[in-house]
């Protein structure tokens, strides 16, 4: 191998290689929308919703515009609004608790379980307690699956029961895991997920979805996607959005979910080369004995003090690495005012110094992951 090949740029996720794959399936499932030209609301929407319920095991799907579309769906259908206390990890994209705010609700920022970076219900049972001294209603908790890994549904859901909170799961990086036998989709009242491309299951533009067993929530996210319609679209009986799923995304999304299942099983093998090459180096994720990760992220911790080196020399290298998340929610200015769980946020604080996440995919090829875990190796000293 030549200094040249060595070098050449590492892709953050290939989704070309994936594009490769499907050689011309995707191109032909759009053909098919531009023969019938039906780009909204087409056949295919239809079809990807059974697809997607078939996958998961939840009796109903609705697609929809994006990953946040999805989560503010469901918090218009249960009437979320001012007053009422939202509970969301502040370890988390923007979007998780941006859906509370934006319906004039209070997000009230909770602390992560440190192995898993998932939510912890004992910061929850003190962000409850926060919200009630502030005169606020405990409505919901927005856990979130992060990096593909569902979080303590169980436990989480024990505090939701006792609290008479709405559990809706924010999945957007965990469509395709289990929990305890039982699929993401199926494990809160509502789930929501993203197709955003860089996704494990990816669209070629922006969607969502939303997963529940509740035939009336179903029934309202239907009307509040398309405006809030009745009995057509000019009976409009309740404020809605637009937030529909378009039809040739539709069409991708039903052909990458054919090769899903075998792209998970082989995210999951790259996670377990990573954790074994760099076991000795590194804090690497773990995945507890109750349940499965899609490994939307690859995500390690470091000495603090230690991470912009490491990260110099892997980009010297030609091998991308990202910072998820390098603020948290309660230190970035839009959310900096919201209320957090009683002690603090001890563990989010800590954990964001030290996180560095590298390249994974299901088309990452054990040379080209060698190349990465010896560049780390190496920039650790």
């Amino acid at each position: 191998m030549n200094q040249h090949t060595r070098l050449d740029p590492i892709p953050f996720v290939d989704v070309a290689a994936q594009r490769r794959r499907l050689g011309t399936r995707v191109d032909d499932a759009i053909a098919r929308v531009l023969a019938h030209c039906q780009f909204i609301m087409g056949p295919e929407i239809a079809v990807l919703e059974a697809e997607l319920s078939a996958f998961c095991g939840a009796r109903h799907v609705l697609s929809c515009a994006s990953g946040t579309d999805a989560l503010l769906l469901v918090l218009m259908a249960k009437g979320v609004g001012p007053g009422d206390a939202v509970f969301c990890p502040a370890f988390t994209f923007c979007a998780t608790a941006e859906v509370v705010a934006l319906l004039g609700a209070t997000p009230v920022l909770i602390d992560i379980e440190e192995p898993t970076f998932n939510l912890d219900p004992s910061s929850l049972r003190r962000g409850v307690a926060t919200a009630r001294g502030l005169g606020l209603v405990p409505k919901a908790v927005i856990p979130v699956d992060l990096f593909g890994l569902p979080a303590d549904y169980d436990a989480i859901n024990a505090v939701a029961r006792a609290e008479r909170l709405f559990v809706l799961a924010d999945a957007a990086q965990s469509f395709g895991a289990a929990y305890r036998d039982r699929s993401v989709g199926t494990l809160a009242s509502a789930t929501t997920t993203s197709f955003f491309p860089a996704k494990p299951l990816g669209c070629y533009g922006d969607g969502g979805a939303v997963f529940t067993d509740d035939d009336h929530l179903i029934e309202l996210m239907r009307s509040l996607r398309i405006h809030g319609q009745g009995s057509d679209k000019y009976d409009n009986v309740r404020i809605g959005i637009n937030g529909r799923l378009d039809t040739i995304q539709a069409a991708v999304l039903i052909e990458k979910l054919k090769i899903f299942r075998d792209e998970i099983a082989a995210r999951d093998r790259v996670a377990r080369r990573y954790n074994e090459a760099l076991a000795d180096v590194a804090i690497v994720p773990q995945v507890p004995d109750d349940r499965t990760s899609v490994w939307a992220v690859y995500t390690i911790r470091l000495k603090p003090g230690t991470r912009d080196g490491v990260m110099d020399a892997l980009r010297a290298q030609g091998i991308p690495t990202v910072i998820y998340y390098p603020k948290p929610l309660h230190r970035q200015t839009a959310y900096q005012h919201f209320p957090v769980a009683g002690n603090g946020l001890p563990v989010t604080d800590r954990v964001a110094e030290e996180v560095l996440s590298l390249p994974i995919h299901a088309y990452l090829d054990p040379s080209t992951q060698d190349r990465i875990t010896a560049a780390m190796r190496h920039a650790l000293g």
